[in-house]
């Protein structure tokens, strides 16, 4: 492996120059979250990830670097600027999927969630602790019946006195068994309408399951989790949390981080395609020499260049507060697609070296479908883009 040692780390990819339109502040947060990736997760990650073991050692460095609380101003968060957001997770997936996963799921939505829809004294009491990350945060929206029609959601909050009881089921929640605030969303039992819930853990009634037999991002669990005659204080209660509509919000926001994500993942793999094209000798000569190989990796850049324009132009708009829905949701359908032509084709280059972990690839061969699937498929932002440009609604 010595002749390979440099696979993982970043070559640089930047073919169209977009690293010139960084601000000061972008620059920094790349940077410092580059060198973290190059220095401190590539070199054990491949471990933590064949025995799904949570990378504690790096989640606690996350608060340190200054990139915890995505773009909320105050209470300790990192205040960052969207671009600068998208930046962080880009690196965060590059290095490792599981790793920029749990800090999307507890600052992306379970602290932008308090953020956007609690009241002053509700933001002041949690994200301080959050952006410490003293307390992990979880967000508790899928249920074992409703995935892309999270909107049908059937767990159930129904008012006594001055609680609420929830009751209902949730799956595929991050962070979930370790979490400490978990949001969870469930419909009023008068109103008919979903609202959030703050449930602060461990409490009654509250059960959490981690889901085993992953192939993919396999260092965070993802849980079951069962709510039973569940107490939650009204105060606890998101005061701007009033419909679906509202929860919606918070999921728009970290639609257009997912299509960052998946140029994390993509760039892992085309740096290490070719840098093991280079260094890897078959015939008496570079793999590299051959034209085959060169049209593949040229295919790959290719693809990954359309990725970096796509993230770059919806921070911009996300810098002026004008991303839609409907923009992010193209950006992510378009850059998982595309991420999982270039790691299949990385995959290939490398040859059976291509499904050892050692080679910094099979990870994020594995961890794009995850990305891929969460925050809305391939096929249901197909549908939202579809009924933008026809006006008509292809589904309820």
């Amino acid at each position: 492996m010595a002749e390979y040692a440099h696979l993982g780390e970043a070559l640089g990819t930047d073919f169209f120059s977009v690293r010139e339109q960084f601000t000061a502040e972008q620059w920094d947060r790349f940077a410092t979250t580059r060198t973290f990736v190059d220095t401190e997760v590539l070199p054990g990650v491949g471990d933590l990830w064949e025995r799904a073991e949570l990378p504690w050692k790096l989640i606690r460095r996350l608060p340190e670097l200054r990139i915890v609380g995505e773009d909320i101003q105050g209470y300790g968060a990192a205040g960052m600027s969207p671009t600068a957001c998208g930046l962080v997770h880009m690196e965060l997936h590059r290095g490792d999927g599981s790793l920029g996963t749990f800090l999307g799921v507890h600052a992306g939505l379970a602290m932008q969630a308090i953020a956007m829809c609690g009241s002053a004294e509700q933001r002041e009491r949690w994200l301080p602790s959050m952006s410490t990350m003293d307390r992990i945060g979880a967000f508790a929206l899928t249920e074992p019946d409703h995935g892309s029609d999270s909107v049908a959601l059937e767990t159930s909050a129904r008012r006594d006195g001055d609680h609420w009881v929830l009751d209902g089921r949730k799956r595929w929640i991050g962070n979930a068994t370790i979490a400490d605030v978990v949001v969870v969303w469930a419909r009023d039992t008068d109103s008919g309408e979903v609202q959030g819930f703050v449930v602060e853990t461990p409490t009654e009634g509250f059960a959490a399951t981690a889901i085993t037999g992953k192939l993919s991002l396999r260092s965070i669990q993802q849980a079951d989790i069962t709510l039973t005659g569940v107490r939650v204080p009204d105060e606890n209660r998101l005061v701007e949390a009033r419909t679906f509509a509202d929860c919606a919000r918070v999921l728009a926001n970290t639609r257009g981080i997912c299509a960052w994500m998946a140029l994390g993942h993509a760039t892992a793999g085309y740096d290490a395609a070719l840098r093991y094209a280079m260094e890897r000798t078959q015939f008496g000569k570079p793999l590299a020499s051959f034209q085959i190989v060169q049209q593949r990796l040229v295919h790959m850049l290719a693809d990954l260049t359309g990725m970096q324009l796509y993230c770059m132009q919806i921070g911009r708009l996300a810098d002026a507060g004008r991303l839609s829905p409907t923009v992010a949701g193209l950006a992510k359908m378009n850059n998982t697609r595309a991420a999982r032509r270039i790691l299949s084709e990385a995959r290939d280059l490398l040859g059976g070296n291509g499904i050892l972990l050692e080679h910094h690839v099979a990870r994020h061969w594995a961890d794009i479908e995850a990305v891929h699937t969460f925050e809305g498929t391939e096929t249901i932002q197909t549908l939202i883009v579809g009924r933008d440009v026809t006006g008509i609604g292809a589904f309820s």
